[in-house]
């Protein structure tokens, strides 16, 4: 999908992407060998359009997150997500309470291979470095919790990658409210250990740990995996629904 993109162009909005997409410019290469001209452009504009996705074909090519983190709309990172897919992090946090006095308690990061976990007072600064790896980050409500929360956690982290807040996107598909329960209206289990646990008891789970009972710690780390673990299945949902509804009617 981001090599059929133009919506990362300076002043190509989405009706005229579709315009583009419409005479027939379905991707980078097919704009950059077009011969006709271009509806809606003038030869100035087109030319500096070209210059952007030459420049865009390389950034791709070198792997570069931060240029198009900062060119495509924060709505449409998803689209970036076939091409990062080996360099996503799929991230969740528990904190200690829910008020903005909390502080986080466990991260979890899921790679697509293996998860990994960060506590409190164990190994929680390690995040900082393995996160440097990642040109992606994928949550749920991260905009407005997650990442508010990792940004003070974390002030001298660039916090330069692509984001996806499936909150957000699968919103735009009609499915509304928490993750559990829209894992639940898709079908995605979890591990009996962990099915019914709630954010307050994680926060629960957490002072019982700090009052000795490492079982709940154990418990915790399981719910957070879960929860990171099930991104990623939420993630490519959402990537094929929202990429099928673009591009329905636009010749492949």
């Amino acid at each position: 999908m981001l090599t059929r993109s133009f919506i990362h162009i300076p002043g190509v909005g989405p009706r005229t992407e579709q315009r583009l997409w419409q005479q027939g410019l379905t991707d980078w290469q097919q704009a950059l060998a077009w011969e006709k001209p271009v509806s809606g452009f003038s030869q100035a504009r087109w030319s500096q359009a070209c210059d952007h996705l030459r420049n865009s074909m390389d950034c791709l090519h070198a792997g570069d997150h931060r240029f198009f983190a900062t060119a495509l709309p924060s709505v449409e990172h998803w689209r970036a997500w076939p091409d990062f897919r080996r360099r996503t992090a799929f991230v969740d946090i528990e904190t200690s309470g829910m008020g903005p006095w909390a502080q986080i308690t466990v991260i979890g990061v899921y790679d697509g291979n293996r998860t990994a976990t960060y506590v409190a007072g164990d190994n929680l600064e390690q995040f900082a470095y393995d996160l440097e790896r990642f040109g992606m980050l994928v949550t749920f409500n991260g905009t407005c919790f997650d990442l508010p929360y990792l940004r003070r956690a974390f002030p001298q982290t660039s916090w330069d990658q692509l984001h996806c807040d499936l909150r957000f996107a699968l919103r735009r598909l009609g499915y509304r409210g928490g993750l559990k329960a829209i894992e639940q209206r898709l079908g995605v289990a979890r591990a009996d250990e962990v099915e019914g646990l709630s954010g307050e008891d994680a926060v629960r789970l957490w002072y019982e740990y700090q009052a000795g009972n490492e079982d709940s710690l154990s418990r915790l780390v399981q719910y957070n995996a879960a929860d990171v673990e099930n991104l990623q299945l939420l993630m490519d949902f959402a990537y094929d629904r929202l990429f099928a509804r673009l591009m329905e009617g636009i010749p492949a």
